[in-house]
């Protein structure tokens, strides 16, 4: 096993997609989190739904969608200010605590480090920017350039054909499991950072490791570096 880049997830991997819960409890005393976690939960459904409908929306949509759906299922009053505060919010989510190290970690010992989003363009930008986190980036690849989400093959397809390599050359970390089981379908070695402890998702497969963080991740890699 030789690898030769890194492509990160973003969404929940680099970023705490519940960090806008703040906001939430600032507009919604007391159900920020209950707003949060369904946010979440229908985002990710309706990627998977326009994937497998060919009904593609990009992600900024898709995300504002799924905002307004849980608002309604919680009966909360998102007015257009509400709104527009809280996908703002969403723009400027905070790093996870072990991040910056990694990344930094990874830039040290002069890797190649990209992402493998299903955000778009616009929102990418926009969040890496907010976090920081931009310049340590080589490549930014989007559902939008394929107009699918993961686990879509032409999604994860994008990583071999940007950076001249096989995915079995390729490391993609991703908190999700589902997220690195459908990585590992497509050939690139993967690593989960299951933060939460919970079990492997089942799917007749599973990442190559998994670990509670990122630097844990940034371990496996200079450990198959080495190989």
């Amino acid at each position: 096993m030789s690898i030769r880049a890194v492509l990160f997830d973003v969404f929940g991997t680099l970023l705490d997609v519940h960090s806008i819960r703040a906001r939430a409890d600032e507009l919604f005393p007391g159900q920020g989190m209950r707003l949060s976690q369904l946010w979440r939960e229908k985002q990710l459904e309706y990627t998977r739904l326009r994937t497998i409908g060919s009904r593609y929306a990009n992600f900024t949509q898709v995300t504002e969608d799924a905002l307004q759906y849980a608002c309604e299922a919680l009966a909360l009053p998102l007015d257009a200010a509400a709104r527009g505060l809280l996908m703002h919010e969403y723009t400027q989510l905070s790093p996870h605590p072990d991040t910056v190290p990694a990344l930094k970690r990874l830039q040290e010992h002069g890797v190649t480090i990209g992402i493998l989003s299903n955000g778009d363009q616009a929102l990418l930008e926009d969040v890496l920017h907010g976090a920081q986190l931009a310049d340590y980036f080589d490549v930014l690849l989007s559902a939008d350039q394929v107009h699918a989400f993961k686990p879509a093959p032409s999604l994860y397809e994008l990583g071999p054909l940007t950076l001249k390599h096989p995915a079995h050359d390729l490391l993609h970390v991703s908190s999700n499991c589902w997220d690195a089981i459908g990585a590992k379908w497509y050939g690139y070695v993967t690593f989960w950072v299951n933060r939460g402890g919970a079990p492997v998702d089942r799917l007749s497969t599973a990442p190559d490791a998994s670990g509670a963080s990122l630097d844990e991740a940034v371990s496996f890699f200079l450990q198959q570096r080495k190989h």
